[in-house]
């Protein structure tokens, strides 16, 4: 299954993207330095720990540079 995407923006550009896929990774931080204390599983969250909800790619324009959702390059 292919996908065709078109640069919102620029409109010219149907053939060069980055194709970025996020990989979302649960921690629990230290307030105070910034530095990592635990990290998560994402089945084992603890009850105040919203799981990651967001897009699996994101796309660039490798003309203009814009960097969207990739339903927003489908979509147009």
């Amino acid at each position: 299954m292919s996908k065709t995407y078109v640069c919102p923006r620029c409109q010219t550009n149907r053939s060069r993207f980055h194709i970025m896929e996020q990989v979302p990774k649960a921690v629990k931080m230290d307030p105070q330095s910034g530095e990592v204390v635990q990290e998560f599983e994402q089945e084992q969250l603890d009850p105040f720990h919203i799981p990651y909800s967001g897009p699996n790619y994101r796309i660039q324009c490798g003309a203009c540079g814009l960097n969207e959702d990739e339903r927003l390059f489908m979509r147009f």
